[in-house]
C-alpha cells in the first residue's frame, strides 16, 4: 500500500521504500503483479494488446491484493533477443502514463535495464521503482542514473545476458557468489547516492535447476543485507521442469515455491497470478501469528 509522507511515525518503520512523496510499506510482505507488454514473454506474451486490456488487468490485480504493478516491454526469457531502446520506450510509455493517470496512488515499477528508458519514464510520469534484471551489468550508466533520479531500484543478479544466461551456467558456490555480486552492486549504488535499494537473487537468470533450489533453500542468508528481498519465481522453468510440465500448468507449483520464499524471508513476491499469491501470503501470516 502506498501512503503519504504525512503519516508521521510510520516513517520510523524499518522496511519502507520512498517513491516520490509516497511510502511503500514493507513491514509485511507484499505482492507485485506482472504486466507484460511484450509479444514474446515466456508465459503471457502478446495477451495484452490495448490500453483497455492493460487497465483492466491492473484493476483486477489491485482488487486481488497487489501492492505494486510491474510493467515491462522487453522479454527476458532465456535466449530472447533484445528490442531497441526506442521500441521499448514506445511500448512502455503510453501504458505507464495511462496506469499513472487511472491509478495515481499505485506503486508502479518499470522493468528495464536501460538507464535512458528509466530516465525518460521518470521524466514523463514521475518517480517509479526501476526493476533492472541485469543489476547494472547491461548498461553501465544505470547506477549513476538511479543515484541522480533518487528513485527506488531493484538490484537483480544475473550471469550473462538473456541471450546467453542459460548456456551452461557455472558456479563454485552459487549462494556465496550471488551474495558477493549483490554486495558489490549495493556498494556501487551507495557510492552514487542511491537511497532505496531492493535485492533480487535472480532466479532463472543464469542458473540451472540445482542453482535455483540452492538459492531458494538459503534465501534467508540475504537478510544480512538488511534490505528488502524481491523474489520472482512465477511459472519459471525451475517450477515446471521440476514438475515435468509447462508454464501454463505451473500455478500450483508456483504457489508452493512462493510459500517457501516467504518462509525464507522474501519481502516482495513478483507474480503473474496475484490472487493465489495473496492466498499464500495470508496463510503465511496466519502461521506467523501462531508462533
Amino acid at each position: 500500500m502506498l501512503i503519504t509522507q504525512s503519516a508521521g511515525n510510520f516513517l520510523k518503520r524499518k522496511h519502507t521504500i520512498n517513491i516520490g512523496d509516497g511510502i511503500l510499506d514493507l513491514s509485511i510482505p507484499c505482492i507485485m503483479g506482472i504486466i507484460n507488454l511484450t509479444p514474446d514473454s515466456f508465459y503471457d506474451g502478446g495477451t495484452l494488446n490495448s490500453e483497455s486490456e492493460v487497465l483492466e488487468r491492473v484493476e483486477t490485480m489491485l482488487e486481488e491484493g497487489a501492492s505494486i504493478i510491474d510493467i515491462g516491454a522487453v522479454s527476458t526469457r532465456p535466449g530472447s533477443s533484445q528490442t531497441t531502446a526506442k521500441e521499448e520506450l514506445e511500448r512502455l510509455l503510453p501504458h505507464a502514463k495511462s496506469i499513472r493517470s487511472h491509478f495515481p496512488d499505485v506503486a508502479l515499477s518499470v522493468d528495464t535495464w536501460r538507464a535512458w528508458v528509466a530516465e525518460r519514464i521518470v521524466d514523463e510520469i514521475g518517480p517509479v521503482i526501476i526493476n533492472d534484471i541485469s543489476g547494472g551489468t547491461m548498461d553501465f550508466n544505470m547506477f549513476e542514473t538511479i543515484g541522480r533520479l533518487q528513485v527506488p531500484y531493484i538490484l537483480c543478479h544475473i550471469q550473462g545476458t538473456p541471450e546467453t544466461m542459460q548456456d551452461n551456467p557455472y558456479y563454485q558456490d552459487v549462494v556465496r557468489e550471488v551474495s558477493a555480486s549483490l554486495s558489490e552492486g549495493v556498494r556501487k549504488l551507495a557510492k552514487y547516492g542511491a537511497a532505496d535499494i531492493m535485492i533480487d537473487p535472480g532466479f532463472g537468470f543464469g542458473k540451472n535447476l540445482d542453482h535455483n533450489y540452492k538459492l531458494l533453500n538459503r534465501l534467508d542468508s540475504l537478510k544480512v543485507f538488511q534490505l528488502p528481498v524481491v523474489v520472482g519465481l512465477s511459472r519459471k522453468s525451475m517450477v515446471y521442469r521440476a514438475l515435468d510440465t509447462d508454464p501454463e500448468n505451473a500455478l500450483n507449483g508456483t504457489t508452493v515455491v512462493n510459500t517457501l520464499a516467504l518462509l525464507g524471508g522474501a519481502d516482495i513476491l513478483r507474480v503473474h497470478d496475484v490472487k493465489e499469491a495473496v492466498d499464500a501470503l495470508r496463510i503465511f501470516l496466519q502461521l506467523k501469528e501462531s508462533l
